[in-house]
């Protein structure tokens, strides 16, 4: 089961680091992941959502239950909303009086007290500055009380640390000018205005920048239509899609979107799945043919029948996936992960050791370089930006993926997917349809064909579904087939009125020591032509042969042709054998295939790839496919599969094309890209800045970084993640540029 609480007071990466080991020690807890873009804790466990809430509330932070999309959604729209506002307030009346200041110290020759007129002016911009740390900047100082009194800090703590220094210094230099040297009373009332203003307008720049990250989910919940027309007892009735139950009919008029997964019953007409598939082009649907939710009825008038609703329907089920793979954490998260659970405490000690060795080996006024350079290192550190760097993109490629009908499960699935260098394809229902058809019938018995569609009626198999069909189109009438027995990855048998019937290819001819010489030629000449030879012996005398054809997907040689382009070297994995698998392979440009291989010989075959030192992908649609998707480094199951291949995938691809999946792979390697840059932005930015701000350049250019610059820095690092992260909404992969 899993939970999911809202969070509220939320600062940095030090607060997400402190809230998953607190839940994850927890008893019933298995998992607990903080998606601190969104503010949200997801735990999987049975834990009650009280005992969360209580366990947060120890520590400091406050959260409440999840409750239905739609009203989470507006309530942390208008939290968002009302956030930005108050920062956007606070940044106002912050530099209203900071910005004066300021100035008012590039006019003056000097920020300092000289007598006691200038301690009363100075008393009072001491007063009003007072008054921005206990408004305007009041969340700092709560956060860093609520922090301290659970023995831990976050970026609040360096805030209220450097701005509280600046002020005390400052104030301590009015009250008692006397009891410090004459170059050691300057005032720095600007610097905690300034810094104040200016991280409350980094954190409304934020906001904002991380509402666009949410915008595919946002995309995804609009396409749920509020109401159905619901026909009861003859009647229609708009009622609101909660009320609407399975089985129930509805109407649906050209240009509304489906409210649930469904059958059309009557009707035909021209869909747009395009919000779902990314395909753009409508696809007819006429009674028979299912339809989803979300997506967009374009012409004619359809009655419908309800088979999925509310949170079982593929819309939801996707939007769902969707959530969980922006709230996971790659691989490459966890060092910034153990970085931000030390970084503020590591923060305040370089702040202690830069001022201590300031105030032994600075030059005079000594007191006032160690205020200085202290307070500038407490205030350039931005945990912020590494806490951002990996969920921000995380966030935005798994919405992108979407919007390109990928279904991502998590993000380790995307960090693995970027690393790929082999990539194995099933041959049927991947390469190809997935829809065989009889070809060519060799018979040497008139009812060869009937005792064979009436053998093949009792299995599953695609090719058996193709003699049926073919069969049938020949008027046959099928027989009961008694002891029937499916051999897995050779054929099957069974009893029609006495007669032992059984169906298979050559392997399983040449094990039960069947003689095919009479067939061996023609059978060669139809896998030459990428035709599946069949066998058909009945009493253990070969009776004949039928010919199965796979159509190819008419984008599969294109979309390898990309993903051998991409670096990837792709393999052809088939059952069916070498001959016919070097006519598939010939056609659609794989250069490797590996033929005759038993279903349950797909993993060891991903396997040996693995041990032989590559990264391998595998894209398959069939039950016979999961257990290799589950071994591959990252599986990707095709949308029409079965729900055991898509269980198993790591990506779902609800497209019918192998471009998705070199779609997929594209968007992975740019959003490990972008990760990348914003890890790499983040650690050189506080590596570089720290030293920086403690004076290390001083000796060279005598100068100091000013704690207002300092504070400027820190606010736009952060706005400089999300916004890279956010440059990933104009990835567009280069099937469609």
């Amino acid at each position: 089961m899993t939970i999911t609480l809202l969070l509220e007071n939320v600062s940095c990466a030090g607060c997400v680091k402190k809230i998953e080991k607190k839940i994850n020690a927890l008893p019933d807890v298995e998992q607990a992941l903080v998606d601190f873009p969104q503010r949200r804790l997801n735990v999987e466990g049975s834990i009650g959502g009280d005992t969360l809430i209580s366990a947060l509330t120890e520590i400091g932070y406050r959260g409440r239950l999840a409750s239905n999309d739609a009203e989470d959604r507006a309530r942390q729209k208008a939290q968002q909303a009302a956030q930005y506002k108050a920062h956007i307030r606070n940044t106002l009346l912050a530099l209203g009086v900071g910005i004066p200041l300021m100035v008012a110290g590039m006019v003056m020759d000097e920020m300092s007290i000289r007598s006691s007129q200038d301690q009363m002016i100075w008393g009072l911009v001491g007063l009003l500055t007072l008054g921005i740390l206990l408004f305007p900047g009041r969340h700092f100082f709560n956060g860093a009380w609520s922090s301290l009194k659970n023995g831990s800090a976050t970026m609040d703590s360096l805030i209220a640390l450097g701005t509280g220094a600046a002020w005390l210094y400052s104030t301590a230099v009015v009250l008692f000018p006397e009891m410090l040297p004459e170059s050691s009373r300057h005032l720095y009332y600007e610097a905690s205005a300034m810094i104040i203003g200016l991280v409350n307008f980094g954190l409304a720049m934020e906001i904002r920048a991380r509402g666009k990250t949410s915008e595919a989910v946002e995309r995804l919940l609009n396409l749920q239509p509020k109401t159905a027309r619901v026909i009861r007892n003859d009647k229609e009735l708009d009622l609101p899609l909660d009320l609407v139950e399975v089985g129930d009919k509805l109407r649906i008029r050209p240009g509304e979107q489906i409210p649930v997964d469904a059958l059309v019953e009557e009707g035909s007409s021209l869909i747009d799945e395009s919000m779902l598939s990314g395909e753009p082009l409508p696809v007819t649907k006429k009674t028979g043919d299912n339809v989803s939710a979300g997506t967009l009825n374009k012409s004619g008038s359809l009655i419908v029948k309800a088979e999925k609703v509310g949170r079982e329907t593929a819309l939801s089920r996707i939007i769902e996936m969707v959530k969980q793979a922006q709230a996971s954490k790659p691989e490459i998260s966890r060092m910034a992960d153990n970085v931000a659970a030390i970084f503020v405490p590591v923060v305040i000690l370089c702040s202690l050791l830069t001022a201590l060795l300031w105030y032994l080996l600075g030059p005079e006024p000594h007191l006032a370089y160690m205020l200085i350079t202290a307070t500038t290192v407490l205030i350039i550190a931005c945990p912020c930006a590494l806490g951002l760097a990996t969920p921000m993109s995380v966030m935005v490629g798994v919405g992108k993926a979407a919007e390109y009908g990928i279904l991502i499960r998590n993000g380790q699935a995307l960090q693995s997917a970027s690393q790929l260098n082999t990539l194995v394809l099933d041959k049927t229902g991947t390469i190809t349809e997935g829809s065989p058809q009889v070809t060519d019938m060799l018979a040497d018995q008139p009812n060869m064909l009937q005792l064979a569609a009436s053998l093949e009626a009792a299995s599953e198999h695609p090719l058996a579904e193709a003699i049926v069909r073919y069969a049938q189109s020949k008027q046959e009438i099928l027989l009961p087939v008694e002891n029937f027995q499916a051999v897995s990855g050779r054929g099957a048998k069974g009893y029609i009125d006495g007669t032992e019937v059984a169906l298979g290819n050559k392997t399983w001819m040449t094990e039960q020591k069947i003689d095919c010489a009479k067939f061996d030629a023609q059978a060669l000449t139809l896998a030459e032509q990428a035709k599946t030879p069949v066998y058909i012996t009945l009493d253990g005398q070969l009776a004949g042969l039928l010919a199965i054809a796979d159509p190819i997907r008419q984008d599969s040689v294109t979309a390898i042709a990309r993903l051998k382009k991409a670096g990837l070297n792709v393999i052809m994995l088939t059952g069916d054998n070498p001959q016919t698998a070097a006519a598939v392979a010939k056609q659609v440009g794989v250069d490797n295939f590996i033929a005759g291989v038993l279903p349950e010989e797909k993993a060891n075959e991903i396997e040996k790839l693995q041990l032989a030192g590559y990264k391998v992908g595998m894209c398959g649609d069939g039950i016979n496919d999961a257990p290799a998707l589950a071994r591959a480094d990252v599986g990707f199951a095709i949308g029409n599969g079965t729900d055991v291949a898509i269980e198993s995938a790591d990506m779902v691809l609800i497209r019918n094309s192998l471009h998705s999946v070199a779609d997929a792979i594209e968007l992975s390697r740019a959003t490990l890209g972008n990760i990348r840059q914003n890890l790499f932005g983040a650690f050189i930015y506080n590596t570089l800045g720290i030293p920086v701000a403690a004076g290390i350049l001083f000796p060279l250019t005598g100068m100091l970084l000013s704690p207002v610059i300092a504070g400027a820095a820190m606010a736009f690092s952060s706005v400089t993640v999300v916004s890279n992260a956010n440059r990933l909404r104009l990835f567009k992969p280069s099937s469609s540029r």
